[in-house]
């Protein structure tokens, strides 16, 4: 593994990777809305349905960045 493959790898695991990419994901839920939105107001089942799943894979995504924030969290020993 490189270098820089290596310092990218760690930032992943770190705590602004992690709040950058809880900030990501967030974002993605404000455009899955808006296809929701849109969505009924064409009445289009189809992207009502891709939207809804969207939405799941979102809320997957926050409530694991959320466990691995917690679990960074726990091994510091200043937090308690």
């Amino acid at each position: 593994m490189s270098a820089m493959a290596k310092k990218a790898s760690n930032f992943k695991k770190s705590k602004t990777g992690l709040y950058i990419s809880l900030g990501s994901t967030a974002f993605g839920a404000i455009t899955v809305a808006k296809q929701a939105k849109l969505a009924r107001n064409d009445h289009d089942v189809l992207r009502l349905v891709d939207a809804a799943v969207s939405a799941a894979a979102i809320v997957t995504g926050l409530a694991i960045l959320y466990r691995e924030l917690k679990r960074l969290g726990d091994d510091d020993v200043l937090l308690g």
